[in-house]
């Protein structure tokens, strides 16, 4: 056949090397030198860095920190109703009235009572000063003094009494009238005239525009991600290109019982006029997205020396690995990405890291999806 069998290869190979031929001039089968001892393969990938699109972000709306639902301190049948949603409001503006027929009569009856307890008390006071006079003469004996000085004293407190009821029914019907407590912007109207109402149920709920938050829910995932992240960023879903700086303000103790995820207050820091409330925002973790490039890496090429992520870079020419300390950017469920600590275009390993040594030399073996390069 004109081929040598594995046999006759087997018996050649050892006349040559008895015969003190070195081995190197023999090649495999496969037509390859068999790699050197010691050079293990390693998965890499080439850096590629580009414009941020989407760092890990949450959706959210644009809320006031304050809002308050406002209400009528007393039950009654809602007549008039002088603002909508989106209205803004001052201090002090009203903003419904209540049917005011039954406190008016209340604050009639409590006059009345309160004139009625006044004339009881001159009544007293006169009797007092006749059964003195009387007494001083020895007419009537003293518990006739007694009686009347008595009388006197819940005649006074008869009087304080209707006094105090009056001043009840007269601030009940300055209470058929609902004004805003602070200057704002009416969010929601939550009742319509002709509706009966009871105490203290929400008419309106009024937002204070000084201050606004982004309210976002957080998966239970990612919530330390969130928590100790160093920088927080926000866009509006209208001005994509616009960045407000942001900070964690509250985040909830407990989960949606439906969602299993967190809410979660973020402050604006930098906001300006064109912030409204309800607008659809994205909170940021990390640098703002699309402010500066970054290399997106999967996690399993990031390794750890005291303390600080590294990656493993290939030298070009000699195939040695070394660690080199990075700057993450933000932390995502697919990978990192890293915005410094090395070049565009460098090879980094993907798996294995917490195996290499460094100065280690190694054979590459490129991979074409670092995302899904598997972790050893």
């Amino acid at each position: 056949m004109g081929v040598a069998s594995a046999c006759e290869v087997v018996g050649l190979t050892r006349v040559l090397m008895a015969a003190g031929i070195g081995l190197g001039v023999l090649v495999g089968c496969g037509g390859e030198a068999p790699a050197p001892a010691g050079l293990r393969p390693a998965l890499v990938q080439t850096v590629n860095f580009a414009a941020v699109a989407d760092t890990a972000s949450f959706p959210g709306e644009v809320r006031a920190r304050y809002e308050i639902d406002l209400g009528f301190r007393i039950a009654g049948k809602l007549v008039e109703r002088t603002a909508d949603t989106g209205a803004a409001v001052r201090k002090g503006e009203a903003l419904a009235r209540l049917d005011p027929a039954d406190v008016d009569a209340s604050a009639r009856a409590a006059r009345a009572q309160a004139v009625a307890a006044e004339t009881d008390l001159a009544l007293a006071a006169a009797e007092v000063g006749r059964a003195r006079m009387l007494v001083s003469r020895n007419f009537v004996s003293r518990s006739v003094l007694d009686t009347r000085e008595s009388a006197y004293k819940a005649a006074q407190a008869r009087l304080e009494q209707a006094r105090a009821q009056l001043a009840v029914a007269q601030n009940q019907a300055g209470y058929t009238t609902l004004a805003a407590d602070h200057d704002g912007v009416i969010t929601a109207v939550l009742a319509e005239a002709g509706q009966v109402v009871s105490a203290g149920q929400p008419v309106f709920r009024l937002a204070r525009p000084d201050e606004k938050e982004i309210l976002i829910a957080v998966p239970e995932g990612r919530l330390a991600e969130l928590r100790h992240a160093g920088e927080l960023a926000a866009s509006l879903w209208a001005a994509p290109d616009r960045f407000y700086r942001a900070k964690l303000r509250e985040v909830a103790p407990n989960a949606d019982p439906v969602t299993r995820s967190f809410a979660a207050k973020v402050a604006l820091l930098d906001e300006d006029e064109s912030v409204g409330l309800g607008m659809t925002a994205n909170v940021f973790l990390g640098r703002a997205a699309g402010s500066a490039a970054a290399a997106k890496v999967p996690l399993s090429a990031l390794g750890s020396r005291d303390g600080k992520p590294v990656l493993w870079v290939v030298a070009a020419h000699t195939g040695e690995v070394q660690p080199r300390q990075v700057e993450v950017g933000a932390y995502l469920q697919d990978g990192a990405t890293v915005v410094s600590g090395v070049k565009d275009g460098e090879q980094i390993v993907v798996a294995g890291v917490h195996k290499l040594v460094a100065g280690q030399r190694v054979r590459p073996v490129v991979t074409q999806n670092a995302a899904m390069a598997p972790r050893r």
